[in-house]
């Protein structure tokens, strides 16, 4: 199992240039389970995590994790504890499948050594938990949108980081893929104990994955826990303005939301 790591955003204030997108956000994330941040487009859900990861530099407040300010430690400690995939990672020119994967590996390696057994095995076991192996060799352009978040989903799993935090992992996915993306984040965190944050966009199956959920509404923290206790017709209406009937889902006994729309009222 992973070890337990403390993961807290203190009172943080965060945005870009002179907009602030996220104020006075203050949150602990569960260790060891599955976290998911839910919301409307440009409430704060990707600048919470970017910021909670160091990419963006709070205006107010602080990320802390195991007591010290993520901004005391350094890049690479900090990098192989915490791994970030980004909604819209840049693909570099010209680099193979597993080249891409490979730089997952980065944080584990030093100047002066080369690859290790370990950063091999770790390579081939995200490659293969990703169902991507026959790509290993082929040019990261020559696959679809799909396939290309399945690499970069591998890179962050070769990071083999204690905590993953990762920003829409469905883009580009069918809902085959969606479903079968989350249930292997599922199986990593029931089998190595790590730690995952997740933005989705669907609520369903944010509900049906999420051992906690954060709600967040023009930036700020509406809502958290598990979804069974706070996913209500109110909070979705209050969340994204959407009216709806919350149910049981048959399936996984958690809450699925059906909306109403203009032309289904009940």
């Amino acid at each position: 199992m992973k070890p337990t790591h403390t993961l807290q955003a203190e009172h943080l204030t965060s945005g870009y240039e002179q907009k602030t997108i996220l104020e006075d956000v203050s949150i602990a994330i569960p260790s060891n389970k599955i976290s998911i941040i839910i919301g409307a487009n440009g409430c704060g859900k990707s600048t919470l995590l970017k910021t909670m990861a160091r990419l963006i530099k709070p205006t107010g407040g602080q990320a802390i994790l195991d007591g010290k300010s993520i901004h005391q430690m350094s890049p690479k400690h900090l990098a192989r504890v915490l791994g970030l995939l980004p909604q819209s990672p840049i693909v570099p020119e010209g680099i193979t499948v597993a080249d891409l994967v490979g730089r997952g590996r980065f944080p584990h390696q030093t100047l002066f050594k080369g690859w290790s057994k370990q950063d091999y095995e770790a390579v081939a076991e995200a490659l293969e938990m990703m169902n991507i192996t026959e790509f290993a060799d082929r040019n990261i352009d020559e696959l679809s949108g799909g396939q290309r978040q399945r690499v970069w989903i591998a890179m962050a799993l070769a990071q083999q980081t204690d905590i993953l935090f990762l920003d829409e992992p469905t883009t580009f996915l069918d809902i085959t893929y969606q479903v079968e993306i989350l249930d292997l984040l599922t199986d990593l965190n029931k089998k190595y104990g790590t730690t995952i944050v997740m933005v989705l966009h669907d609520i369903n199956l944010s509900a049906r994955y999420a051992d906690y959920l954060f709600a967040l509404k023009n930036g700020r923290l509406l809502a958290e826990g598990s979804p069974k206790s706070i996913v209500t017709s109110a909070l979705i209406k209050e969340t994204f303005d959407l009216d709806s009937v919350v149910i049981e889902d048959p399936v996984s006994q958690t809450p699925l939301i059906v909306p109403v729309g203009r032309y289904h009222a009940v």
